[in-house]
């Protein structure tokens, strides 16, 4: 990196400002225990020097900051702010950068920074509850939300429908329920005219439960690094139901319970098969040129799949009562962690939930 820096020292007179920045940067590479006067001294200077230097310069510089083991956290925060095409490298790699500053960035930014910082290897607890707590604040815009007074309100103040109802002779049944289905044609039309407006297409899911950019980032983050119990939580979060749902649903060595829930909260394909190859592992098995957990999921009915996690959160409902101030998507007690954790219980022991 410091050969690189020393490539920009040249004599050519529209790369002083770079020659600036990277000197200032190195010189605070040199730096192995910075005291505070030398940190606010480094913060005061890196950022016009940033903003005045060229792209290339910049990003060499913000690749050099993310290996050092200390730099003032407003340079971290200037950095993270970033666009991601130059922010990526620094959130994804930086030690430097303290859990609170993450947690601002995450909240300020939006959804590629947030998988930046999911990817990084080191998070804390204090930061993944922050990312799932942002779920309802940064996730994708939910069809679930077009509730009806909505609808009504868009439609009063939408124009009149720019096509004319047919002529057509009045029918000989009661004039009631004759006034009934013309609602109810003109309310369907409408909907469709609303649907349209939104730009909705053929994966539509109005009405579904949907998981969020951020539970989807997570969910794939706990499933590499094979921490089944923040992926339980995380389960839970997304599915609005206990932790002892989630659980039960993992517990399920064949994969056809989860396939089932990813399916039904909409995660994509090929997230959701890396989800159970590494969860399960006899499911990356080669099968057909493709693998095990493939199959499984390409052999899913979505609309069965999303009736059959409705059912199984709505008996998750009825039987789990947590007590007066328990959380339920809460983590349970230290040894329902521990034997989730495993994931390796006996088969004869299982007892997986809903029909298969």
């Amino acid at each position: 990196m410091r050969d690189r820096f020393r490539d920009l020292e040249g004599p050519m007179a529209s790369r002083k400002k770079d020659v600036v920045l990277m000197a200032t940067v190195s010189s605070f590479e040199g730096l192995a225990h910075p005291t505070r006067s030398e940190l606010r001294q480094f913060a005061e200077l890196f950022t016009p020097l940033f903003q005045a230097s060229s792209d290339e310069a910049r990003r060499q510089a913000v690749a050099a900051l993310s290996q050092c083991p200390v730099i003032p956290q407003a340079v971290a925060l200037f950095i993270g702010n970033l666009p991601i095409a130059v922010a990526a490298p620094f959130l994804t790699a930086s030690q430097a950068v303290s859990d609170d500053t993450l947690i601002m960035i995450a909240r300020t930014q939006g959804t590629a920074h947030i998988r930046a910082i999911v990817s990084r290897d080191n998070l804390s607890p204090k930061v993944i509850d922050a990312l799932v707590a942002l779920r309802q604040a940064t996730a994708r815009p939910s069809p679930a939300d077009l509730t009806l007074p909505a609808i009504e309100e868009q439609l009063a103040a939408a124009p009149a429908p720019v096509f004319a109802p047919v002529a057509t002779e009045p029918p000989a049944v009661d004039p009631d329920f004759a006034e009934r289905l013309a609602n109810e044609e003109a309310m369907r039309q409408k909907i469709r005219g609303l649907a349209n407006h939104l730009g909705r297409d053929d994966d539509d899911r109005l009405g579904l439960r949907t998981i969020s950019d951020i539970q989807e980032a997570l969910l794939v983050r706990f499933a590499r690094s094979r921490e089944a119990s923040h992926f339980a939580s995380t389960l839970a979060d997304a599915l609005s139901a206990s932790r002892w749902l989630a659980e039960r649903i993992m517990l399920d060595l064949s994969g056809q319970q989860l396939a089932t829930t990813l399916v039904s909260l909409g995660m994509g394909f090929l997230d959701a098969v890396f989800v159970l190859e590494k969860l399960y592992p006899h499911l990356a098995e080669p099968q057909h040129s493709v693998t095990r957990a493939w199959m499984v999921l390409d052999a899913l009915d979505p609309e069965e799949c999303h009736e059959r996690v409705e059912a199984w959160r709505r008996a998750d409902s009825y039987t789990y009562k947590p007590e007066e101030g328990e959380n339920p998507a809460a983590p349970a007690a230290a040894g329902t962690i521990s034997r989730t954790a495993r994931l390796i219980p006996p088969a004869r022991d299982l007892k997986t939930v809903g029909r298969r």
